[in-house]
């Protein structure tokens, strides 16, 4: 992947009924998380098939009417290097992957820093994304996330005034991720946002797709989604979140920072060394039929962030 460039209120007394997920729900979904861990066997493959479901779900004005791709073309072809380098070991791979018990840190300059479990995350109001998703090697798909708005999280720990940018730190198991053997990248993965774009309503953190939890090689049990950048952006498995002061290194970064900008927004108008940014391949099929936009057809929300930026600079 090469580039240049939010108190403990009951769901039904935020949400009207029928929207908000009940909380034996929350818990069936845990508790299977919670039992495939035990057994060995995470939601992985052909498992994503058969996924604890997530329902009540709200549907959200900012999902796009394209058609979707099918749970196989995304739980099939995945980049997650963690777990190989081909787009076919994740789904072979990542079933190793522990997500129970699993939690998640907030802590930097907040007022009150806090960690919370996957049942809280799985308690917040849910609803349905569908974004179009574009990896930087010029291959997109059209995704039906469930998620909440990160802003949310935000909320609950109080951001302070020193709060310029936030840090997402992924998963980090040795003796469960084989990629990590290999010294592609500075482990764990790491990956960073502007606070302005971290509070964005188009920024969500995912806990599922496809009306079920997320597949582990999709990373489960929570992820980033910001889809108006490049897939790499949207960090997998998250185990912490750091709000900061400075512009955190992400590992792309780190890797080449001559082809892999902090921004990293998609743009048609910025090649990367090696090909075109102008069209992408809509999968599956592996013809590049598809015009690539600005900020991934986002711009009317997001532009506005950007506006006096120089996007060749800041890639």
């Amino acid at each position: 992947m090469l580039i240049k460039r939010a108190a403990d209120i009951k769901p039904s007394e935020i949400t009207p009924q029928g929207i908000y997920v009940r909380r034996r729900e929350f818990v069936a979904a845990a508790g299977a998380l919670a039992l495939g861990a035990a057994s060995g066997l995470g939601v992985s493959g052909a498992q994503a098939q058969e996924a604890p479901k997530l329902k009540g779900f709200a549907k959200s004005k900012y999902s796009t009417t394209e058609k979707m791709n099918g749970i196989n073309d995304v739980s099939g072809y995945v980049n997650y290097y963690e777990f190989g380098t081909d787009k076919s070991d994740p789904p072979v791979h990542a079933k190793r992957l522990k997500v129970q018990p699993w939690t998640v840190t907030v802590e930097g300059e907040v007022a009150k820093p806090r960690t919370f479990g996957i049942e809280e995350l799985l308690k917040m109001q849910l609803e349905e994304r569908v974004y179009r998703l574009r990896c930087v090697e010029a291959w997109s798909m059209v995704i039906p996330w469930i998620g909440f708005e990160f802003n949310r999280i935000a909320k609950l720990v109080e951001p302070t005034s020193k709060a310029k940018f936030v840090e997402f730190v992924t998963a980090y198991q040795p003796d469960n991720m084989p990629g990590v053997r290999l010294p592609v990248l500075d482990w764990p993965y790491v990956e960073g946002l502007r606070i302005d774009e971290a509070m964005h309503p188009l920024t969500i953190l995912s806990l599922g797709m496809y009306d079920q939890v997320l597949p582990n090689q999709n990373g489960a049990p929570v992820r980033l989604v910001v889809p108006w950048k490049y897939g790499f952006k949207s960090g997998k498995s998250i185990v912490r979140i750091r709000f900061v002061e400075k512009q955190p290194r992400t590992a792309w970064e780190k890797a080449n920072p001559q082809e892999y900008g902090f921004y990293s927004n998609v743009n048609p108008d910025v090649d990367h060394p090696r090909w075109s940014q102008r069209t992408e391949k809509r999968l599956p099929s592996f013809f590049a039929n598809h015009k690539t936009q600005l900020f991934n057809g986002y711009g009317d929300q997001v532009g506005q962030m950007y506006a006096g930026l120089d996007l060749r600079k800041f890639y």
